[in-house]
């Protein structure tokens, strides 16, 4: 099997059942965030990094009618906004579509938020796939400012897995095994 048939495969189809969290209440939403393990611990520059990128940078995200995760990821990018000064705006189904396509992302639907700078539409980082909780958010958007000014993202994600405790901060990933 060539690797574009394994990538489109049934490791593709269970990638995309994990990114997909399927809510049909505000109370099922707040039980699935309640397992979200929280980011605890944070870089020093975080804060200046975030209040620095507001002139540089801005979060866009799509969105659909009564889509309650949707309205989560609002709400919290909105805390953000007034936290950090950074701009949050929406894009379309189409344009979000296109883009998580560029960047190789199966389309999960509403809601994905991106990072992007202000003067380039062109190059983003995703920030969320469904929504996440504020600390985790702040977390990716420093991520995405990082990667975005020219830190290689494998060295970004591994240090900030240090601060997440997400990713083991001494191991190495191991090769997909065929």
């Amino acid at each position: 099997m060539d690797e574009v048939a394994a990538a489109n495969g049934p490791a593709r189809d269970a990638a995309r059942r994990a990114a997909i969290h399927p809510v049909a209440s505000v109370s099922d939403l707040r039980a699935w965030l309640a397992r979200v393990p929280a980011t605890k611990d944070f870089p020093p520059d975080l804060v200046p990094t975030l209040r620095e990128g507001s002139s540089l940078f801005v979060i866009e995200m799509s969105t659909a009618p009564g889509c309650i995760p949707c309205g989560d990821l609002w709400v919290r990018l909105a805390r953000f906004r007034s936290r950090y000064g950074w701009q949050v705006r929406t894009i379309t189904g189409e344009r979000a579509l296109l883009r998580s396509g560029r960047l190789g992302l199966p389309w999960v639907g509403h809601p994905v938020a991106w990072v992007r700078p202000l003067v380039d539409q062109n190059r983003t980082v995703p920030i969320a796939i469904g929504t996440d909780l504020d600390v985790n958010l702040a977390r990716n958007v420093y991520l995405a400012a990082k990667i975005l000014t020219g830190v290689k993202p494998a060295i970004g994600v591994r240090a900030m897995s240090k601060f997440s405790g997400i990713v083991g901060a001494s191991g190495r990933a191991e090769a997909p095994r065929r």
